[in-house]
């Protein structure tokens, strides 16, 4: 048995009355199924509520023996929503089953309660990008090239997802200033400039990990733009 905190990051029907629900916990990502999901007890899962749980079973797929809502839930909507959406999305595309990552958890965390105050939406979504990418082992320098060698203001530099900055002997499409890179390093989130770097750096360093599939949560908020 496995005792946990947790927070839904997806759900679906499960056969007559069950749901199966892919969870985010300190253990990491866990697939579950939650019998009765239709009941008084399943209606408490939802995304973005802090859950205690006990897990039972040994194979990747595990059963929710209990259930208890261990937190506030963070009410969300219009964009905040769509926020919390995208990062359950990355979650569940990005993180591996039983991979444990008490950091970012902590971070999700952290990053939920920001979207359900008033602050910045933007700098809190480069951050937990960055975060991510860097709990589950592809970050890279933003002091420093591919080389070891300092970015240079004056500099244009390439992304290679894989092992990071390169210097490029002229602009290219999609090249990053070095000056907008150190600048990003200090997070200077007044600047426009800075956060259309953040932007840019962090679809790059993300799209070979997602793939040509897109995102849902980018797709519905982009439809509600467009109404």
């Amino acid at each position: 048995m496995l005792s946990c905190q947790a927070y839904i990051l997806h759900s679906r029907p499960y056969k007559e009355t069950s749901a199966l629900v892919d969870i985010f916990t300190t253990h990491g990502r866990q697939r579950a199924v939650l019998r009765g999901a239709r009941s008084k007890r399943g209606s408490s899962a939802r995304p973005f509520v802090l859950l205690e749980l006990q897990l039972r079973g040994r194979g990747e797929l595990k059963t929710i023996a209990s259930l208890e809502v261990a937190g506030s839930y963070h009410l969300l909507q219009g964009e905040r929503l769509f926020c919390a959406m995208y990062l359950n999305e990355l979650l569940m595309r990005l993180l591996p089953l039983a991979d444990a990552q008490p950091e970012l958890f902590a971070h999700y965390e952290l990053t939920l309660h920001a979207l359900a105050q008033d602050m910045q939406l933007e700098p809190l979504l480069r951050t937990f990008e960055w975060v991510l990418l860097e709990q589950l082992g592809y970050g890279f320098s933003l002091s420093h090239d591919i080389g070891g060698l300092p970015l240079q203001p004056q500099q244009w530099y390439g992304l290679q997802p894989e092992s990071g900055l390169s210097a490029l002997a002229q602009m290219q499409p999609g090249a990053f200033l070095g000056a907008d890179l150190l600048a990003l390093v200090q997070t200077r989130w007044q600047d426009k400039q800075v956060l259309q770097t953040a932007k840019r750096l962090m679809r790059q360093a993300l799209a070979p990990h997602l793939g040509s599939r897109p995102l849902m949560s980018r797709e519905l908020f982009l439809g509600t733009k467009g109404a």
